[in-house]
């Protein structure tokens, strides 16, 4: 019996790296191999790999860090994605279980009572006892095609994508905290502007009641005093209830309640990230971004599906075997001449199955397709928020000092309109139009800094940085 097993086993082992699957190769790069140039790019510097830049290296302000680090510890959808991990592993290790054989114990005692006859005339009859037990296996695919192992190999790649999603989540989120924490920081700087708008406004509108009332101001000036006034107290009361709704937004982020020591109270011309990030990498570089890698491992699983459905058109051979002892008697169930053995295998083979094998290999091949669309539309997608964050870069300094010096021309246009009117030169119109312009420059000043501190922290988050 051995001997004819052997060749069951030799052709086994000879075919045990025969695999369907295509060969896998790297879709090629689906976007320029350089970032853009130009004026609103900034000029490239470093050659530093933002990925290996920690977080907590990037951001400098020990409030936001605390934040940050808080969310690290309590969103949920972090929480989320590592139980996707979870689940994924497992589904690996039970589909990489299905390599080896599956070993059985069985034990069976059997007593039945009953006559016997012979020739048509009573023998006797009275109880029997049977006993047996035995280790083996059942029906154990030999992976002569490679399904089994390519079916592995799909739920292993799953598993990556799985751990690269998280990865992702990790990296969003950080840019997600710090993102709404400087913009809360923001709007209570806007709020501090009303507020002093507000009394500024108020200032105004009482020396032109008074004027108004000595018969020097009209009516149409201390109404039209009022409308700037009113638009203040409109902003103080709207800002007061964004600020409350920029709270809440940062507590789901974080999955906590910041506290108030570690809400901003503003962020003025603060720092509370590296000065610069090197932008003079290739593109090659967002290949390492997870979300990038998510997309790469899917599609190799994708390919290993291929496989599996390509083995399905040959024969599936199993084996079977057990080894073990039988005996009438409980005491015997151990002796030398009780043990038994049993070997076997089997083939099968799809004969006529309307198609259904070639309706999956294509589905299989249809899925690898379109999860190269995938992946070529991942790294195109990070491609172009690249580019957005470095075209932003290169000009922020200089829309940051545009809006600054047009403040400073604002309020200095504002303290003469005022003199002029005091001294009956211009009209009271002309100095609350002053007033709008240098309110309207004071918000867009604040806005801009909004947009320097978050554009550093998008360029970071989209070079693949925050992982450590």
């Amino acid at each position: 019996m051995h001997r004819r097993l052997l060749p069951l086993f030799l052709i086994t082992t000879m075919l045990a790296g025969c695999d369907l699957a295509p060969h896998y190769q790297r879709p090629a790069l689906a976007a320029p191999s350089s970032f853009p140039q130009g004026p609103a790019y900034p000029a490239a510097a470093g050659t530093q790999d933002v990925a290996a830049i920690g977080w907590k290296a990037f951001f400098t302000d020990e409030k936001l860090r605390q934040v940050i680090a808080l969310g690290l510890a309590n969103n949920r959808d972090l929480r989320i994605a590592a139980a996707n991990i979870l689940q994924a592993r497992a589904q690996y290790r039970a589909q990489r279980a299905d390599l080896f054989p599956t070993v059985d114990a069985n034990a069976a005692a059997t007593v039945s009572h009953g006559n016997s006859t012979s020739s048509g005339s009573s023998t006797g009859g009275g109880t029997r006892h049977s006993y047996s037990a035995d280790i083996g296996i059942s029906a154990f695919e030999l992976d002569l095609f490679g399904r089994v192992r390519n079916l592995t190999k799909a739920a292993q790649e799953t598993y990556f994508a799985s751990q690269a999603g998280a990865d992702a989540t990790r990296i969003s989120l950080i840019a997600e905290i710090a993102s709404a924490w400087l913009t809360m920081g923001s709007d209570q700087d806007q709020l501090a502007l009303s507020k002093q708008t507000l009394t500024a406004y108020q200032q105004t509108v009482g020396i032109t009641r008074a004027q108004f009332d000595k018969g020097i101001a009209s009516e149409l000036d201390v109404q039209q005093a009022e409308t700037n006034l009113q638009d203040a107290r409109y902003d103080v009361a709207q800002l007061t209830t964004q600020i409350a709704q920029d709270q809440n937004a940062l507590n789901l982020l974080v999955g906590t309640t910041v506290t108030a020591d570690l809400l901003p109270s503003g962020i003025g011309t603060g720092d509370f990230t590296m000065a610069d990030l090197p932008a003079g990498l290739d593109s090659t570089i967002l290949l390492k971004r997870p979300d990038v890698l998510q997309s790469e491992d899917l599609l190799k699983g994708y390919n290993a599906d291929i496989g599996a459905a390509r083995a399905a058109f040959f024969p599936t051979i199993s084996l079977t075997a057990a080894a073990g002892t039988a005996s009438t008697a409980l005491t015997g169930l151990f002796t030398g001449g009780a043990w038994t053995w049993s070997a076997g295998g089997s083939a099968t083979q799809t004969i006529f199955d309307f198609g259904k094998n070639l309706a999956n290999l294509r589905y299989a091949q249809a899925s690898k397709q379109a999860a190269v669309a995938t992946y070529e539309k991942a790294v195109q997608t990070a491609f172009r928020e690249v580019s957005d964050a470095l075209a932003m870069r290169g000009t922020i300094g200089e829309q940051v000092g545009a809006r600054s010096d047009k403040v400073d021309a604002a309020s200095k246009a504002a303290t003469l309109s005022l003199a002029r009117y005091k001294s009956g030169i211009d009209s009271f119109l002309t100095t609350l139009d002053a007033q709008r312009t240098l309110y309207i420059a004071q918000q867009a000043l604040v806005t801009s800094r909004l947009q320097r501190e978050t554009n550093l922290v998008t360029l970071y988050s989209t070079l693949g940085g925050g992982l450590t």
